[in-house]
This record gives structure tokens, sequence and C-alpha cells, in this order.
């Protein structure tokens, strides 16, 4: 999904599942739940994903809005994605999904580790950075 062309009248549930569909999306955002992350470390978090398949699912949740890239002038350069307000609000979700994953646990054999990835570091917002930098 795209976030450039939004689809007038388009359902709001379908609209969101299209932002975090498939396998990947919702690993990546939890392991961007607690800051910024480097590519690498990312291929490492997210286990068994090719580095073909995460470059792909990262740039879409660019474009989509729910991740930041940002580039460091080093050498060798330094990337780092992190989760922009939206990619934050999108957790709201997932505490409803953790709540009901406890409920169905007899079913489903969950257990909550208490990780705490279900439930993001606040993203400083602009006004809040240029706050504190007045």
């Amino acid at each position: 999904m795209n976030q450039a062309k939004p689809e007038k009248g388009r359902c709001p549930v379908e609209a969101t599942l299209a932002l975090i569909n498939g396998k990947w999306k919702l690993l990546i955002l939890k392991a961007l739940s607690q800051g910024p992350v480097r590519y690498l470390q990312l291929e490492r978090t997210v286990e068994r994903i090719s580095a073909k398949v995460l470059t792909q699912q990262l740039r879409e949740m660019e474009a989509d809005g729910l991740i930041s890239r940002t580039i460091y002038p080093e050498i060798p350069p330094r990337v780092e994605y992190a989760l922009t307000e939206m990619g934050v609000s999108i957790f709201t979700i997932f505490g409803e999904m953790r709540r009901w994953g406890l409920l169905q646990q007899d079913q489903l054999g969950t257990v909550c580790r208490q990780c705490q990835n279900c439930r993001p570091v606040p993203v400083e917002t602009k006004a809040e950075a240029n706050a504190a930098s007045a």
C-alpha cells in the first residue's frame, strides 16, 4: 500500500490491514518498537527473513509512513530505521491483539513473556523536538 494515493471510501479495517499485511511487517514493527535499529540488527532480530524481502518490506513501510529511514554521512554509511508517529500509533492495535491472544490462551497456547515489545517507546513529536531545542 502506498499512502500517497489513498482510496476514497475505503473500509478502515481493510486500509489498516493493507499497511501491516504479510508475514514480516508485524515482526519488523515489533523489532523497531524500542527505538531506532540498524539494518543488520533488524536482519538478526527478524529471523529467517531474506535480505531482499527485508529491504522490500522496509521500503514499503517507509512509503506508507510507518517508519523513517535515516542515513548518516559516515564512511561506511550508517542507516537507521525507526517508527514514525504513525508507526507508534499502530501499537494500539497490537495491545488489543495481545489482550485477545491472552484471552484465548487455552486454545492458542499463548504466553506473554512481558517483553514489552507490544508497547513502543514514544517517538518525540516535532512539536516536542522544537520545544526542546528552543
